[in-house]
């Protein structure tokens, strides 16, 4: 693979981007402290030390490394050197540079969804964007699979990463997964600069690192020496030096930097001694020059970090554990609290006539550069830039009816499966473009079907040795290339991750995917952060949360979830619904198979359940689908007289139906309002509360509803999901759900005990409505809602 243009290896020009750089991007950091009026005296910290010890990786990486097809996750406090490399090819405003951390100003950590320059993957949450790179990788080579994507040129997917993130623990689930997928393309570069937010890390971290990078397939290349100290080693004494080098404690090679030459020759020689060749060796180099010997580091020597980019000649996955000074080239190099560290004013005028800056002069992208029109040549026959878009789109595809013959009786779950049969049965690009993906619970979330018919992916075909072997199963376990189910092992970050990653294949890849992932409901809350991230990728899938709340009651409180309505509420970029039938959960999924592709859209989250209803017998017409995407839709009007509204979500609704048809006996202007989707009720509601300027839905539904008439809500989840709805028109309001953890037992048990069933809802009903305080026995409910 032709990779590298050879004048790329031009280490003069690399070195002039590695200073420009360097400035630029500290001054960044400087005129946001110091220079742009701030009355909120909050200095930011953490990006100066940071993004210098990155300098030269990024350098090497970004100018002769990469090519238009690789896709990068930098390292989030590297922002700075990004915006800084953005600004120098001419790709961004000074204005956004000049705005950094401002209100619409480059960001803080890199962000797709927020800045403006070309941000493969948003970073931030330390280990995230590291992993996302893994599953990229993944995605990448699914398309490339697939008849469809053949034309996909494969990048490399690359990660530049803190030695620090070595303890998010999402790394290592990560590490795992790549391993079981093959994993290839995919470059991680550590940042060892042996420094964390709060101190020095443990020694020996290096021997950790390369042990398990080792074990799971990864080649290690340990770059720990630059140009100036392999040469220096060749010398006469030089060895000695090397050893001790090998030999020295983190903490004592910090302070060391930051103390200078004069403080390195006196330690040097008090550990070392009068060796003759070793002294010599010493007086050879003024105390600068053996500063910059010593922080010649193989991270922060551009020569270094290029020439072994370029020598890698295969797709296996790499770790470069690249050793760095944070802070290098900057008076605040080493210091041990240089993360939230900054330059001093008078530092920063010392180290601007250091690097040649003239005043006034700070943001030129070429000052202090010899024959500029020459340099910017060079930059532009970069390799990387030369493709200017880099963000790709692919045509929409059409979803059709999804929807299902009437049954008796079923779950939303079930309903879910027998959606994805509909779909694996067809030939079109829907069927050809969906895929699924599963943390080891695709057979209990209704995948079987999908997945007997579409089969599962490896880039290595893999046989079912049992349907071999004639042996009777309900499933077919094949794996090969064309395969439509991605199975992963039983780590829900690694699920969210690969959802992020397959969700951004349109953008990165050119190629749509439509992702669609299934999780037990309780277990979103452990893939939390990734869904969080996923979403804030601007990432486009389907997540499946199943099955659901207290009515998993055989399985105890560890498999029963409570709060995950309000988490589909409250996660920006998701929309949540909760469907009770399986003729709503058609036209939701209908619909979010299509949001999930708009140009305004966005991801769904649906949470199923197991438990079978009785399905009604009705036509869904246009006016029923629209107001089942909007949130909620009236199952049962209520009357000119009505004191009471049972509003529920979910599969409460046979106890919520069962409520109404008792209560219907003493009030039959009781009604009986359907929420499909609290999260897109309640932003509608507020939306429009907060602009004045016209009615939201649940206005018009409840308009009719008199301000005296009793709500009680329930929902087998926490009831702030639906409590909301008292402040819609002022109405008092009653909530019943789940605010504890469960156990194990029946269903109706589980119900009683958290006062959720319909008994419990007609007792609270009836002490809400005059006249009838005094009844004390609630007959078995009748199913009479119509």
């Amino acid at each position: 693979m032709e990779r590298y243009m050879e004048h790329h290896m031009d280490f003069v020009r690399l070195r002039q981007v590695e200073t420009r750089l360097l400035w630029l991007s500290h001054w960044m950091i400087h005129h946001a402290n110091h220079l742009r009026p701030n009355d909120e005296g909050i200095k930011i910290g953490g990006h100066q030390a940071s993004s210098a010890s990155m300098v030269s990786i990024m350098t090497a990486l970004y100018f002769a490394g990469l090519n238009p097809e690789d896709r990068v996750a930098v390292k989030p406090h590297a922002s700075p050197l990004f915006h800084a490399m953005q600004y120098l090819m001419g790709n961004i405003d000074v204005a956004l540079m000049k705005n950094f951390r401002g209100y619409g100003g480059v960001q803080s950590y890199p962000s797709r969804t927020k800045d403006v320059d070309d941000v493969d993957f948003s970073t931030g949450s330390v280990g995230l964007g590291v992993a996302i790179t893994s599953f990229a990788a993944l995605c990448q080579d699914y398309i490339k699979a697939k008849q469809w994507g053949g034309d996909l040129k494969l990048g490399r997917m690359v990660a530049l990463m803190g030695d620090a993130e070595l303890d998010e623990g999402n790394i290592y689930e990560c590490l795992q997964e790549g391993w079981k997928h093959d994993l290839r393309n995919t470059w991680w570069v550590i940042d060892y600069n042996r420094q964390s937010l709060d101190g020095i890390i443990h020694e020996g971290l290096w021997e950790r690192a390369e042990k398990t990078f080792t074990a799971f397939g990864w080649d290690v290349i340990r770059l720990k020496y630059g140009a100036l100290q392999r040469a220096a080693f060749e010398e006469a004494g030089g060895a000695k030096l090397k050893e001790w080098i090998d030999h020295c404690p983190n903490q004592d090679y910090a302070a060391l930097t930051f103390m200078g030459g004069k403080v390195w020759r006196e330690r040097l020689l008090d550990d070392l001694g009068d060796q003759g060749d070793f002294t010599a060796f010493l007086d050879r180099r003024s105390d600068d020059e053996l500063a910059r010997l010593m922080e010649n580091l193989g991270g922060n020597c551009v020569e270094t970090m290029a020439t072994q980019f370029a020598a890698i000649d295969h797709d296996r996955p790499v770790c470069f554990l690249a050793y760095t000074i944070k802070g290098w080239g900057t008076p605040i190099a080493g210091h041990k609290d240089n993360h939230g560290g900054l330059m001093t004013p008078q530092q920063m005028q010392q180290w601007q006539s250091d690097m040649g800056v003239r005043v006034g002069f700070e943001w030129e992208r070429l000052e202090a550069v010899d024959d500029p029109q020459g340099f910017q040549q060079w930059l532009d026959q970069v390799c990387f830039f030369k493709t200017k878009t880099r963000r790709f789109d692919d045509a929409v595809i059409d979803v059709p009816s999804l929807t299902l013959d009437a049954s008796k009786s079923a779950s939303t779950q079930a309903g879910f499966g027998k959606i994805l049969d509909i779909i694996a049965r067809r030939d079109d690009a829907i069927a050809e473009r969906l895929v699924t993906l599963s943390p080891d619970v695709s057979g209990t979330t209704s995948l079987g079907s999908w997945i007997n018919r579409k089969k599962l992916f490896a880039r290595n075909p893999i046989r079912d040795v049992f349907k071999d072997a004639k042996i009777p199963s309900t499933a077919k376990w094949e794996f090969d290339a064309s395969g439509q189910h991605i199975e992963l092992g039983i780590a829900e970050m690694n699920l969210f991750l690969a959802l992020a990653a397959t969700g951004l294949s349109t953008s990165l890849f050119g190629k749509r995917l439509l992702p669609i992932g299934t999780v037990y409901d309780p277990f979103v809350c452990r893939g939390l952060d990734a869904l969080n991230y996923a979403c804030y990728q601007g990432s486009r899938f389907m997540i499946v949360g199943t099955p659901s709340g207290v009515t998993l009651a055989p399985e105890g409180g560890a498999h029963q979830s409570i709060g995950t309505p309000l988490i589909g509420m409250s996660q920006d970029g998701l929309s949540s619904f909760e469907p009770a039938f399986i003729d709503e959960l058609a036209v939701i999924m209908e619909w979010g198979l299509a949001h999930m592709q708009a140009d305004d859209g966005g991801s769904i989250y649906l949470r199923l359940s197991t438990k079978p209803l009785e399905q009604p017998q009705r036509i869904i017409d246009p006016a029923l689908a629209q107001d089942i995407i909007d949130g909620a839709y009236w199952l049962r009007r209520p009357g000119p007289n009505c004191e009471l509204v049972i509003a529920y979500q979910g599969v409460i609704a046979e106890e919520a139906i069962h409520a109404a048809g008792h209560l219907a006996e003493f009030r039959r202007d009781i009604g009986v309002l359907a929420v499909t989707s609290a999260d897109r009720t309640y932003a509608d509601f507020n939306a429009a509360s907060k602009s004045q300027s016209r009615v939201s839905h649940i206005e018009k539904l409840l308009a009719d509803v008199p301000h005296h008439a009793s709500i009680l809500t329930v929902i087998d989840g926490h009831p702030a999901t639906l409590a909301w709805l008292g402040g819609v028109r002022g109405n008092p309001t009653t909530g019943h759900g789940v605010e504890a953890f469960g156990q194990t037992g029946r269903v109706i048990d589980l119900y009683r005990h958290f006062g959720i069933d319909h008994e419990s809802l007609v007792r609270s009903a009836l002490r809400q409505m005059p006249g009838r305080r005094n009844l004390k026995q609630v007959p078995a409910a009748q199913n009479n809602v119509a």
